[in-house]
């Protein structure tokens, strides 16, 4: 074992030097295939968005029987897994989620990975589908996981504070109109008595203002007391939090050990179900679009 650790150290001074010998050993004739690597560096200055979605979710969540039209279970696990992506990722200055899909904003000065979109969206990707799995058993202690997830990403790149308060207001903006439909829809089904088809044909051509209608006047249901993680969506951003923790401290001129409540700071990811569309949000939160932030 010792012959063979200094004939490596010997190995490496020789590379190190330069030596043809070093050289030679350092490379081979099969490196030539890395120049067919694109390079995918993202341009800099700009904010790095990463959304994932769920697929073929439709079918996974029949076949794991979610109930409709909003599966607390389903929505805290993907909270979960975005937390958890937030948490190895640091860079990340805000995530949106709702439904089976989230994004996950970076930094515009961000150098992760040398700004490489391929690390970007595989490492998000993986990281959600992973803790996906992982924290399955956590919501869904009853229904057993099948067979695993899968989700797909993209990478898309805004330029200005603008452009990217208008792709979450987007996002948001689809999450309102998909879960007034659906609602709509599974009341319709499973309080009417209709078929999916059924529900369909009578939702065709209808506005917002229909939809609260039906709502309400078949239902007595008034959309807007809905809870606010199905009309708003999740948002997640970093906070600094007081946290309590007991230790066990020995004081002076004491034998025994004491236990004693500690406060300390923070910070972690935190959920919010509100509104980003308008201003308010944003001023209360600058950090998020700081340019040193």
């Amino acid at each position: 074992m010792l012959r063979c650790c200094r004939a490596g150290a010997a190995i490496a001074a020789r590379c190190a030097a330069g030596s043809p010998r070093g050289l030679a050993m350092a490379k081979s004739k099969f490196e030539y295939v890395r120049d067919f690597e694109a390079d995918d560096t993202v341009l800099p200055n700009c904010w790095i968005v990463v959304r994932l979605d769920g697929r073929n979710f439709h079918r996974f969540s029949e076949q794991h029987e979610f109930k409709k039209p909003n599966d607390d279970r389903a929505l805290h696990l993907m909270t979960k897994c975005a937390q958890t992506v937030m948490q190895e990722l640091e860079d990340i200055a805000i995530a949106y989620g709702q439904s089976d899909e989230y994004s996950f904003v970076f930094k515009k000065k961000s150098r992760w990975f040398k700004r490489r979109a391929s690390k970007f969206m595989t490492h998000v990707v993986s990281q959600f589908s992973s803790s996906y799995v992982f924290y399955w058993k956590d919501y869904f202690k009853d229904q057993q996981l099948l067979y695993p997830p899968g989700f797909d990403g993209r990478i898309v790149l805004y330029p200005s504070n603008q452009n990217l308060k208008d792709y979450l207001s987007w996002r948001q903006a689809d999450c309102h109109i998909n879960n007034l439909y659906n609602t709509v829809f599974w009341m319709l089904v499973q309080r009417s008595g209709l078929t999916p088809v059924q529900a369909q044909e009578r939702l065709r051509g209808t506005l917002a203002g229909d939809k609260n209608e039906i709502l309400f006047s078949e239902f007595n249901i008034n959309y807007n007391n809905e809870p606010l993680m199905y009309r708003k969506g999740t948002v997640l951003i970093w906070q600094k939090v007081n946290e309590v923790i007991t230790k066990k401290i020995k004081l002076p001129k004491e034998e025994e050990e004491k236990e004693v409540e500690v406060t300390r700071t923070k910070t972690k990811v935190v959920p919010l179900h509100c509104d980003i569309i308008g201003d308010q949000f944003w001023e209360e939160y600058p950090e998020i679009l700081a340019e040193d932030s």
